[in-house]
């Protein structure tokens, strides 16, 4: 199955008197990974965030950006402050200040650094977990709109991708039959060749015979368009397959690659080397498409 990694979901959700909306950006990468803006209060949340993507999503730089208003009618937040821990946090904050011999006097501006630890919210409705259901519908929404994007732009890479393919296929064809033709010359130019050689024209045919299998194996690129035929065939398959193909066409593209370069050096023929190097600007093209699938 063909996934791109280019995508984009959006998600807006209000209930319980808060409005979340959640948008998700990808680009390709190697791995999953998830660069995200979410308000503090989520903060305790980012791993429950990310194994939602990671249900939807494989891999991908994924930007994340997740919004919380409430609404006016909803509850009030009440806050209250730990005085047991405020004085702990001064104490250590005078500690600090005598140990490095600092006249300053501990201040308020000091201690606010440490607000975190010190005010917790009053009212259990708006604690750190309130509104976090509606945060996961949001996420898993945007998830699955994303997802949805770049399985239909994974189709389109598909055909493009398959239209690449038979092309190409076709250039190995037609290398294998003009590297066949090109025997019987070959035979007749190395006789020519070896006459000039003897002014009475005598040729040794066994050894002229040798040379013509030598040649004739050198100019033989069967053993290659087998291979490549081979690996092409796999790369539809991964195409047209249930899972996600982005290494294994990956892995498939080098090994085709490899076999239409052996063809080109292994053929000295310009028609030839003309079809080599079309069949490679078709599978660079691949190879960028390629690089964006999951």
């Amino acid at each position: 199955m063909i996934i791109s990694m280019t995508g984009y979901g959006r998600s807006e959700i209000s209930r319980d008197g808060m409005t979340v909306v959640c948008e998700l950006r990808s680009v390709n990468n190697r791995f999953l990974e998830v660069s995200s803006r979410i308000p503090r209060e989520l903060n305790a949340r980012e791993n429950d965030i990310r194994e939602i993507l990671r249900r939807h999503l494989m891999r991908g730089k994924i930007n994340l950006n997740i919004t919380v208003e409430r609404n006016a009618t909803a509850e009030p937040l009440t806050l209250d402050v730990d005085a047991d821990t405020v004085v702990a946090y001064k104490n250590a904050v005078d500690a600090i200040r005598k140990a490095a011999k600092i006249k300053e006097a501990a201040g308020l501006s000091h201690l606010l650094q440490f607000a975190n630890e010190m005010i917790v919210r009053g009212n259990t409705a708006r604690g750190e977990d309130d509104g976090w259901e509606v945060v996961a519908e949001a996420v898993d929404a945007a998830a699955r709109a994303m997802e949805e994007m770049r399985r239909n732009e994974g189709r389109e890479l598909a055909r493009d991708m398959l239209n690449r393919i038979r092309t190409i296929d076709g250039f190995i064809e037609r290398a294998e039959q003009l590297s066949r033709e090109r025997v019987p010359a070959e035979r007749q130019r190395l006789r020519e060749r070896i006459a000039q050689l003897f002014e009475n024209d005598e040729i040794d045919e066994q050894r002229l015979e040798l040379e013509i299998v030598l040649l004739a194996d050198k100019l033989d690129v069967t053993e290659e368009c087998v291979r490549y035929r081979s690996h092409s065939k796999f790369f539809v398959e991964a195409i047209k397959g249930p899972e996600a193909a982005g290494r294994k066409l990956g892995f498939l593209l080098q090994e085709m690659n490899r076999e239409i370069t052996t063809i080109g050096s292994k053929c000295n023929d310009s028609e030839i080397a003309h079809i080599v190097v079309r069949a490679k600007e078709e599978m660079e093209k691949i190879r960028e498409q390629v690089q964006n699938i999951e």
